[in-house]
């Protein structure tokens, strides 16, 4: 069983290192979406309002290992204040420390009083950190006495901030983190009948073990997006320029499996959306679209199909969109799936929606997580669902 935070004992006056994912998108300094920061909020609370003296610590983008001033925290540190102090408080300072080492900073940290809470600019300025460098994780763990990982999103990296501390100091799960790991081993574990995934996008080789593993508890899979182009290559179709995946065809025979519905037909076009053709699926391998077209939607028949399926369901979950929703040309299909799986949720059942693109969706239709769960997750998400063991969990237990 994982430690939860609400196990730490006397926390008053205790150093805890934070470790969240508030890696949000961002434009010119500015935060697009914050439900991360939300998200990890209410360990950073708990924790503050317990008396604890807490650290944060979370990076943004992808630095490596050099300091990037459009990559700096201050932005997300000054929203956390905001996100803390909530309506009837004073106000809650969230100093950022620029340098974690730094003499300045210790002095910082040695005045911190109960409830305090600083965070550490971007860790991904520091090489060590995503090498997971014995010594680095060691004095990041000398900063506190208890460390609390609730960066679900990142508990699949092998990172010093992540699985590296965890081995020096007592380690617990956050709120986050624990809602996260009950809800996919909902999925997992005794699932309520029927249960459908939902799985698109691309990467074939992080969602195939997935499809592979909820094959086991799952009555149905609806297969849609760059996955189902690397199938129909596999069986001889013509796919002219549609994203495809390079896979070995014998990794895809779980794909044949009368569990996996795929698509009858499919929308035809140039990412530009000079045009859009509907194009049935044949029994027999074909030419789908010219040399220069692509594989850009599913099409209005198959849309029908995984909405009955849907409709059906007791337990879902959805990964990965139908195709270029991007282009409103080619929208169509995912946007009728996130419809069909935020009714499921209205009416009382399990539905988990994850992986960044599929939240973007469900935000750009205004279809708030009240009715669904989501996860802040994309990658770790999919490497639980498969089985893996995350690092990030590991010294958790």
């Amino acid at each position: 069983m994982i430690q939860k935070v609400t196990e730490i004992k006397d926390l008053k006056g205790k150093r805890v290192l934070v470790r969240v994912d508030f890696n949000v998108p961002m434009k010119k300094k500015k935060i697009l979406d914050d439900a991360r920061i939300k998200a990890g909020g209410f360990s950073i609370q708990y924790l503050r309002k317990k008396g604890a003296k807490v650290i944060v610590v979370t990076h943004l983008g992808r630095p490596e290992g050099k300091k990037v001033s459009d990559l700096s925290l201050a932005p997300i540190a000054k929203h956390l204040e905001k996100l803390l102090t909530g309506l009837k408080e004073k106000k809650v300072k969230v100093s950022l420390l620029q340098d974690i080492f730094g003499e300045k900073e210790m002095a910082t940290l040695k005045k911190m009083k109960p409830g305090g809470v600083v965070m550490f600019e971007n860790i991904r300025f520091y090489k060590e950190e995503e090498k997971n460098d014995e010594d680095f994780a060691r004095q990041l763990a000398s900063l506190a006495d208890v460390f609390v990982m609730d960066g679900f999103s990142v508990a699949h990296r092998d990172a010093a901030s992540v699985s590296g501390v965890a081995k020096f100091l007592p380690s617990y799960a956050g709120f986050l983190l624990v809602r996260e790991i009950n809800a996919l081993d909902t999925l997992l574990g005794k699932p309520k009948k029927p249960f459908t995934a939902v799985i698109g996008g691309a990467k074939i080789e992080t969602k195939l073990p997935v499809i592979k593993n909820i094959l086991k508890v799952a009555n149905t899979v609806l297969l849609g997006g760059a996955l189902f182009n690397t199938y129909l290559t596999s069986r001889g179709y013509g796919v002219g320029a549609s994203l495809v995946d390079a896979v070995e065809k014998k990794y895809l025979l779980a794909l044949n499996k009368k569990q996996v519905i795929k698509a009858v037909d499919v929308v035809v076009g140039k990412k530009d959306g000079a045009y859009a053709r509907v194009v049935p699926i044949k029994n027999k391998a074909h030419a789908i679209c010219e040399k220069d077209e692509m594989i850009l939607d599913i099409g209005p028949k198959t849309i029908k199909i995984f909405e009955k399926y849907i409709a059906k369901s007791k337990t879902l979950v959805w990964n990965g969109a139908m195709g270029y929703f991007e282009n409103e040309m080619f929208a169509e299909g995912t946007f009728a799936i996130a419809r069909a799986v935020e009714v499921q949720g209205r009416k009382y059942n399990f539905v988990l929606v994850g992986g960044g693109e599929t939240l973007e969706v469900m935000q750009m239709l205004k279809l708030p997580p009240t009715t669904y769960q989501i996860s802040t997750a994309g990658g770790a998400m999919l490497e639980y669902l498969s089985g893996k063991k995350l690092p990030g969990l590991k010294n958790l237990a």
